[in-house]
């Protein structure tokens, strides 16, 4: 709001985008003819500059405008154009080092050369390289070009790959940005698609033609797109409100239609049951969700949640006879669109693409989400039971036998994300002693909560995650592990109890009792190889060196590559990363396969003699077999021990669909 005044009006301009009202206010005058003149004259020049200003304005929120072209995908290279209207005076553009759904840095200016800043009519203009991946320009019109050279050869869901077969772009991957400029639309023209034979598979609003947009950076950097002669398959869901939301799997793979209809159809089960935790679907932007799957042995096997797609990608042939592993990560990636898209935790709000975004909630936002995943497979019909208990198994080991969760909590774990979720070093680390991933941990934490509610409250961990998704999610709210507490309370009406948890499991390194809870469901938790002499893992590799150095021709010995873990007779017998066994019991020992026999028969109390080698000279010491800490999960009947109605009951209740 801009107040002018002369001395017989007060003119009140209210500028909104390019549109000014004025609003006039009488007010007493007395003036010369000359006067009214000059008077009249100052409001014209003040009206004419309030215009000017909201022409600016409007300018402004012009997009900012992407071409990509693809001369040599052969050789893994895209060009990219970037026109930026209404340069801000300032002017500073750069390629991220964060992605969406990531948490530890990645360096993505590395793969971009060639940079050239231009006027619309080709003139250089001067710019400076500020930093690895930071660009300032001098001196320049108000409309900039920005182009430069992508090399993109990594196929996942963080970076990007260009050939001939397609362009896998992962955003902060492959474009670079303006600095200050989030709020802007961007508009993405992609060419080369008729030369290719390609199709866009992307979440991006599509506009016409070869031209998509998106409201902002944030939706921008979000919304990978999949250029390629992809097969899809598409269906309708009937939402909770009666409005259909679409979901279509693209898949860039070596199938026939028919192999993709079929892997859909599974799909579609596993979306209505993920539907069926939380009552409802989100409601998609533009009423669509779409999973952008590619499928080659080349490529690097990951899967990254967006709002309203996912990135999914598999190193086999083919998706038919892969369905099964293909399915588990469909379902984790799937629950996120609720849990961590809109059930979004404040510290990743807003992302942040020039570093590393911590959290203190990757253990609800991944972990949760891990537990889902594995659940729905089962309630979907897609795993059984045998296959759900070694699942079961696979959580409480991370949680009970490893020495980060014995010294940690979730929250801490979660924090180490920033290292942790695919974060690239050279040096070694000792995360077998000092990390546990929050998945697991987050995941374990969910399998305690889910059966403690369901025994002593007569509820579920559904009705927990429909709490936190009506209060947080469906809202759009962010939260804080406070309200993740409260929404405990809420749904308990115990607020004693969520206090108890949290404090307990959630901020501190107390354990669930799993086999109590696991027996609710007929289930046994017992250890995994009794009365065997174990002596705890090693990190070889037969014929190889540290940092997966090719080992010196005639190299003798097993080489330990990384840190051995604490509290295992290995470690107790002194033996580390860089030390190389030669000997065991008098034994030359060449491989991991000959060291694991030579346990075969051994029990708990028996003794080992190893000599070894490092850089301080030939050693020996001993290592004292223990039995093995590690557990699994049988049913009842395997275990030949009766199955009450009681039991049976609860766990079909926990484990069969619901679907009505």
């Amino acid at each position: 709001m801009v107040l002018v005044y002369n001395t017989c009006f007060a003119y009140k301009f209210k500028v909104v985008g390019s549109n000014i009202d004025i609003i006039f206010s009488p007010i007493s005058c007395n003036f010369s003819a000359v006067n009214q003149v000059y008077m009249k004259k100052l409001f014209l020049i003040t009206i004419t500059a309030l215009f000017a200003s909201a022409a600016i304005a409007q300018d402004a929120q012009k997009a900012i405008y992407y071409s990509i072209s693809f001369p040599n995908a052969a050789h893994h290279e895209a060009e990219i154009v970037m026109t930026i209207p209404q340069a801000p005076d300032a002017l500073r553009f750069r390629m991220s080092r964060s992605s969406a759904g990531r948490y530890a840095t990645h360096e993505f200016g590395k793969n971009v050369y060639n940079v050239k800043v231009t006027d619309i009519e080709g003139n250089a203009l001067p710019f400076t390289q500020v930093e690895g991946d930071l660009y300032e320009v001098g001196a320049h019109p108000a409309n900039v070009k920005v182009s430069y050279t992508l090399f993109a050869n990594w196929t996942d869901g963080t970076y990007a790959s260009v050939d001939p077969s397609h362009a896998h772009l992962n955003m902060p991957a492959a474009f670079m940005w303006v600095v200050g400029q989030d709020k802007r639309p961007v508009k993405f023209e992609f060419n080369d698609l008729d030369k290719y034979g390609w199709k866009v598979a992307t979440q991006l609003k599509h506009e016409g033609a070869n031209v998509y947009s998106a409201p902002n950076l944030q939706y921008m950097m979000d919304s990978p797109t999949e250029l390629a002669n992809y097969k899809i398959t598409s269906w309708d869901v009937v939402n909770t409100d009666g409005k259909k939301e679409k979901i279509n799997v693209s898949v860039h793979a070596d199938d026939d239609q028919a192999a993709i209809d079929n892997f859909g159809k599974m799909v579609q089960k596993l979306v209505l049951e993920e539907k069926a935790v939380y009552g409802d679907l989100p409601t998609y932007d533009y009423g669509e969700y779409t999973f952008l799957t590619d499928v080659y042995p080349t490529t690097s096997g990951d899967g990254m949640e967006h709002r309203n797609s996912t990135c999914i990608v598999y190193p086999v042939d083919k998706v038919a006879g892969n369905e099964g592993g293909l399915l588990g990560i469909f379902s984790h990636e799937y629950f996120h669109s609720w849990n961590v898209k809109r059930i979004r935790p404040k510290s990743l709000e807003p992302f942040n693409f020039e570093h590393a975004n911590m959290s203190s909630e990757l253990w609800f936002a991944e972990g949760f989400t891990q537990y889902y995943g594995d659940l729905l497979l089962t309630r979907s019909g897609f795993n059984t039971l045998d296959d759900y208990t070694h699942t079961l198994a696979g959580l409480i080991n991370q949680i009970l036998n490893t020495p980060g969760a014995a010294k940690y909590p979730a929250t801490q774990m979660s924090r180490y994300s920033v290292f942790a979720d695919a974060g690239v070093s050279i040096d070694p680390n000792n995360n077998v002693n000092d990390f546990t991933s929050y998945y697991t941990y987050g995941g374990a934490i969910a399998l305690a909560l889910d059966l403690r509610l369901r025994s002593e409250f007569n509820l579920t961990l559904d009705d927990y995650m429909r709490q936190v998704w009506l209060a947080r999610g469906k809202v759009m709210k962010p939260y804080v592990i406070p309200d993740l507490q409260a929404d405990l309370a809420k749904v308990t009406n115990n607020p004693k109890f969520a206090a108890d948890f949290f404090k307990r499991y959630i901020y501190g390194t107390d354990k669930n009792s799993y086999e109590a809870l696991l027996a609710k469901a007929g289930l046994v938790l017992q250890k995994a190889q009794p009365g065997k002499g174990w002596a705890g893992p090693l990190a070889v590799t037969p014929g190889r060196g540290r940092a997966g150095q090719q080992r010196a021709a005639g190299a003798e010995g097993l080489p330990i590559l990384s840190s051995t873990t604490i509290g295992t007779p290995v470690y107790k017998a002194g033996l580390d990363a860089g030390d190389i066994i030669l000997k065991v019991d008098g034994q030359t020992i060449t491989d991991a396969k000959l060291f694991a026999t030579l346990l075969t028969d051994k029990k708990p109390g028996d003794k080992l003699v190893v000599n070894y080698k490092n850089r301080t000279g030939a050693h020996e010491t001993t290592i004292v077999l223990e039995e093995s800490p590690y557990l699994e999960v049988i049913t009842y009947e395997k275990a030949g021990k009766p199955l009450s109605k009681e039991q049976e009951a609860f766990r079909n209740s926990w484990l069969q669909s619901k679907v009505k």
